[in-house]
């Protein structure tokens, strides 16, 4: 998974990255709300969801200690993180102001 994850990342379009877990409630929240960011903004961003408990490592390398946490990466570089349930239009704008 790492290589794959590093190919994903370094990307010239943003990808949003959801460390989540099946038994989280607000993540389980966060799955709808993500797909209307996708719906919304299209091929200007592509989400990727990363399940913790089958890649603890990944979330170990990246510092995710709790979820959901939200990463957004362009070209490799991580551009913004968040932990925490966050609504479409907060996505949305952490999405454009790094665009």
């Amino acid at each position: 998974m790492k290589a794959n994850f590093k190919r994903v990342i370094n990307s010239e379009i943003p990808v949003l990255v959801d460390f989540y877990a099946d038994w989280c409630a607000p993540c389980k929240m966060l799955a709808p709300i993500l797909k209307e960011v996708k719906d919304e903004m299209g091929e200007k961003v592509r989400i990727v969801k990363i399940d913790v408990d089958k890649n603890e490592k990944l979330a170990r390398r990246y510092l995710v200690k709790g979820v959901p946490t939200m990463m957004l990466f362009k070209d490799g570089k991580q551009l913004w993180r968040q932990s925490g349930l966050l609504q479409k239009p907060d996505i949305i704008k952490a999405i454009k102001s790094h665009h």
